[in-house]
């Protein structure tokens, strides 16, 4: 397994840690497909019960990561930004594979800040837990993009067609008292508790 993600095994609980600290978990195409991996593996794995996913040091993951990586493949007419997001469709496995193929709990520990189709990854999870300092922000509006991640499925799942709406088109900040009113999380936690109430939620 790639080491942008670490596995931890506890129990009958695997813990899927995001880390890529410096960047503060934003999903490159390594990390996005090492996540669908590891999340497909615990799934067919007799032993795993429930899966937990959470990131390293103070966020749970910013979104997609805009740097445009090494390309080898010839030119193709768009520009190297417009050339990269056309080919994320790993984007849209995040709900598939979470919702859809695996039929185990997935508990999302979100211990900062989760941004975009990283904040689609939290949604895409059966359960939530976050910090009081966490903050979700759809930030699709800042790059002119429509919500990826499944987070126009996943958001009227949790508040209903208009407060999905407004979130997604005002691009607010939503802290977490908030967050868990609208239904978006279940619990919130002090920040000095998160980890151990993680740890024995899941």
């Amino acid at each position: 397994m790639s080491d942008v993600v670490r596995i931890e095994d506890r129990g009958h609980v695997r813990v899927i840690r995001l880390n890529r600290p410096e960047k503060k978990n934003a999903l490159s195409t390594e990390l996005a497909w090492a996540i669908v991996h590891a999340v497909e593996d615990a799934a067919h794995e007799e032993n795993v019960w429930v899966i937990g996913i959470t990131g390293t040091a103070d966020a749970f993951c910013s979104g997609l990561d805009l740097t445009p990586e090494p390309r080898t493949e010839s030119y193709t007419g768009l520009n190297p930004q417009d050339e990269y997001l056309d080919e994320l469709g790993w984007v849209s496995r995040f709900p598939m594979v979470l919702r859809q193929e695996c039929d185990k709990p997935i508990v999302a520990g979100i211990n900062g800040v989760a941004v975009g189709a990283g904040l689609g990854l939290a949604m895409a999870c059966d359960l939530k837990i976050m910090t009081r300092s966490a903050r979700l922000i759809a930030g699709y509006p800042r790059i002119g993009g429509s919500p990826d991640g499944g987070l126009s499925w996943t958001l009227l799942q949790a508040m209903g067609y208009e407060q999905a709406l407004r979130f997604l088109l005002e691009n607010r900040t939503v802290m977490a008292e908030e967050a868990h009113a609208l239904g978006m999380v279940g619990e919130v936690v002090d920040d000095d508790r998160f980890a151990a109430r993680f740890d024995e939620y899941c």
